[in-house]
């Protein structure tokens, strides 16, 4: 046996000798780690050296052994769609190849080698990862089909591994992708990656994909992190944090640290070395204030990403396209070194039809019973089936809901017939996310309690529609998909901008024709993401109630300064548009809570004066420079100035609301600057809403003091007609299309042309009523604020109004 395996190194190449033309030779994982290691270790990226078991070896090994013929057999009346019939050809194919040992000058090479490896170092540890000749293609990822194994110690330990590998292979996850992607079970070979290992186990690892992975959204990195080894993230054994870094001002300015979004995940354990034990690694506990922390700082944050930015440049390069890319990274406690350990270019996003735009809506909603992080935009309904173990799977039925603790790749099978999947644990980067986006179904991710609080036959829809979170509403609920040509919606002469609430959709709705946003409201995200009071985080310290301090404290875990929290969340949530439409202009505008709206925030009841109409009382601009509020817009204006001056978001603009004179006009230009944000400084403009009658008719003083005028037909019609739009009893008389209101508004338009002032809309009239969009083009304004669900309809009427002019 020995005799046919010849050469001394035939079967090995070191990563320096390994190029990305190599995946015939050494396989996809392989061949991306040693075109990393030949051409980035230049731009200081580093990766671990090792070296590769060729693929030739793998097949020279079953024909020299004979396996091969077995498996021939074994696989002959495979069904794929018979879970029992895969998994017993599965097991039986592995055995045979685990039945037999590797020629004897193949272990003798793979041992020469290692030894090279660990130098004057007695037995190093090792990662021994598969690379499989059809993984990582551009249309095919083949993610976590076969087995990665860290903590390899030991030359016997090393050859066993590496069986262990080549039998993976045949895992019934990849017997069953290959047989559904029609990929020859024999052509396919299996190479091994030996590489030295990082020291994750005493720091802390992830995945980051180069692209967003819900959106496709081409300009934000997405990483995740957890303590210890990267299998846990990898495979979706924890929640982990997650963070978005946007790449265009990380580039653009080396100063900058755009890291536009933050969220804390459980992390409950680690993967460390088992030291003392039988197997090579375990997963132990991870305390308390630990998990109540990010596992890793924002230099390191920033590091990764631009190292992302990186590898995908690289791959662009090499592609002549771009090429978005997933990575595996892992932090050395030991040097305090950061490391890629894998790379692979990304397989969904990438393969989208750029021009076509897919949107699910549910028409009506019920009780959401169980939340977590939504994979795959779309919205699925049917029953339940909560699976505990994979004896489990055999009574999964086509169309069920899979509701588990987590995804298994071994279930992918199972997978394909399900409506949608729900697991209690996992991130948007583990394997189990990515499996579901390639099929195309909806998936949501680290529930915690998904098992618990669903129940097998439960009619529910799964929603991952409605931005960042996805929601698992009761009952089966209508719901509407559209598909949009985007290269059917000509530009048109005024601009058309967007009313956008909820930052978590904003990379989305990027993708919709538009000129930027028109209208994003500071009241969302602190209703949303913040839900406490300003003053309260300020004076927490002195807070007398209990309970109140205890709600606090509840929703900001892991943030020590209270004030900071508040910074943060407001900054994020900001950054999230501004990023998102960069670098088009986003417009900003300031808090307009009523009174009665902010005391129903945490803590909030007592800052607020009870006043019996709130909707014309202590709101908006009067606000700001209050001794009884302007604390709490300092922290605005602090948020702001971040998103601007940190993380270079020089588009987004501010907007002051409820603006009763010119001279409150000038006490908050001058109540901003105090804290930074100067009018005019790095392009930063300052509009006013115009929606109280008094900016009308002396709008040209107004002019003096802003920057542009955005029109809120919303109030602007309440206080023309006298009319309290919170009151039933005369809601029929508001209406934005009366004679009255729309003269209000042609005089606006008028007096801001004559000042040379910008001028446009954000109110709701032109996303209710064609008609008013047409008057508005015809007065000459020079944009329209929309709704996103109005844009493309709205936009084709203006097109069609502007021709005929």
């Amino acid at each position: 046996m020995s005799d046919a395996v010849k050469g001394t190194s035939e079967y090995i190449r070191w990563f320096n000798d390994i190029s990305i033309d190599d995946i015939a030779s050494v396989g996809g994982k392989n061949a991306s780690l040693g075109e990393m290691y030949q051409s980035l270790t230049d731009q200081g990226i580093l990766v671990p050296n090792g070296f590769a078991v060729t693929a030739q070896a793998y097949h020279d090994f079953l024909s020299v052994t004979g396996v091969d013929q077995k498996i021939r057999s074994i696989l002959a009346d495979l069904d794929t769609s018979d879970m029992e019939n895969l998994q017993q050809r599965g097991h039986a194919v592995r055995q045979a190849i685990l039945s037999v040992t590797m020629p004897d000058s193949l272990q003798q090479q793979i041992i020469t080698e290692y030894e090279t490896l660990c130098g004057e170092t007695i037995d190093i540890d090792v990662a021994v990862r598969s690379s499989a000749t059809a993984e990582d293609l551009p249309d095919a990822s083949f993610a976590g089909q076969q087995e990665t194994m860290l903590n390899v110690r030991g030359a016997g330990v090393l050859l066993e591994t590496c069986r262990r590998c080549f039998a993976s292979l045949f895992t019934d996850r990849a017997i069953s992708y290959r047989q559904e992607r029609d990929f020859d079970h024999f052509t396919i070979g299996l190479s091994i990656g030996v590489q030295l290992m990082v020291r994750s186990d005493l720091a802390y690892s992830g995945v980051m994909f180069s692209i967003d992975t819900e959106t496709g959204f081409p300009d934000a990195v997405l990483i995740n992190a957890a303590y210890g080894l990267g299998e846990n993230v990898v495979q979706g054994s924890v929640n982990p944090d997650e963070f978005y870094v946007f790449k265009t001002t990380l580039l653009k300015d080396p100063e900058c640290r755009p890291i536009l979004q933050r969220r804390l995940g459980t992390k409950e354990f680690k993967l460390i070395y088992d030291l003392g034990g039988t197997r090579m690694t375990k997963n132990v506990p991870v305390s308390l204030e630990d998990r109540r922390r990010f596992c890793i700082p924002d230099e390191d944050l920033l590091l990764l990403a631009r190292w992302a930015c990186v590898i995908e440049d690289h791959y662009s390069q090499k592609k002549g396209q771009l090429c978005p890319m997933d990575i595996e990274w892992a932090k050395d406690g030991l040097t305090g070194k950061m490391y890629i350990v894998q790379a692979r270019p990304e397989t969904v996003q990438s393969q989208k039809i750029k021009n076509v735009l897919e949107t699910f809506e549910l028409n009506n909603r019920s009780q959401v019973l169980v939340t977590g992080r939504a994979v795959g935009e779309r919205i699925a309904k049917g029953p339940v089936r909560i699976i505990d173990s994979p004896l489990g799977l055999k009574q999964f039925q086509p169309g069920e809901i899979l509701v588990t603790d987590k995804t298994d790749p071994d279930w992918e099978p199972t997978m394909k017939k399900a409506a949608a999947i729900v697991t209690n644990r996992g991130g948007r980067t583990c394997h189990a996310a990515i499996v579901s986006r390639e099929l195309g179904l909806p998936a949501i991710v680290g529930t915690e309690t998904g098992t618990e609080l669903l129940q097998t036959g439960q009619p529910v829809t799964v929603c991952c529609a409605e931005g960042d979170a996805g929601f698992v509403y009761e009952g089966l609920l209508d719901y509407e998909q559209k598909s949009v040509e985007l290269s059917e919606v000509s530009r048109t002469r005024t601009k058309i901008m967007m009313n956008l609430a909820n930052p978590d959709q904003a990379f989305r709705l990027s993708f919709l024709p538009n000129d930027g946003v028109g209208l994003a409201r500071v009241e969302f995200i602190i209703n949303h993401s913040i839900k406490i009071h300003p003053l309260a985080l300020l004076d927490y310290d002195q807070l007398a109630d209990i309970k109140i301090r205890e709600m606090i404290d509840e929703i900001t875990v892991g943030y020590e300064d209270k004030p900071e929290f508040f910074v943060e969340k407001l900054a994020e949530g900001v950054a999230m548009i501004a990023a998102a439409f960069y670098p088009k202009e986003v417009i900003l505008r300031m808090s307009d809570f009523k009174t009665n709206e902010y005391a129903n925030l945490v803590g909030g009841k007592p800052y607020e004066p009870t006043e019996e109409n709130p909707m014309i009382g202590f709101r908006g601009a009067s606000r700001y420079y209050d001794d009884r509020y302007r604390a709490g817009f300092a922290l605005e204006c602090r948020a702001i100035h971040r998103v601007r001056e940190v993380m270079g978001l020089h588009n987004l603009k501010v907007m002051i609301p409820f603006c009763r004179t010119v001279e409150e006009g000038r006490r908050v230009i001058s109540e901003m600057e105090s804290h930074g944000l100067v009018q005019g400084e790095n392009g930063l403009e300052v509009y006013v809403m115009c929606e109280i009658p008094s900016n009308v008719i002396i709008a040209e003083q107004f002019a003096e003091v802003f920057d542009g005028f955005s029109i809120g037909s919303n109030d602007l019609t309440q206080l023309t007609l006298g009319v309290d739009r919170d009151s039933e009893i005369v809601a029929h008389l508001f209406d934005e299309r009366n004679p009255a209101v729309k003269k209000m508004i042609t005089e606006v338009i008028s007096k801001a042309k004559s000042a040379n002032k910008k001028i446009g809309i954000c109110g709701q009239a032109p996303s209710d009523y064609p008609e008013f969009a047409k008057f508005l083009i015809d007065e000459g304004i020079d944009s329209i604020s929309l709704n996103p669900d109005t844009i493309i309809k709205t936009t084709l009427l203006v097109a069609e109004h502007e021709a005929k002019q």
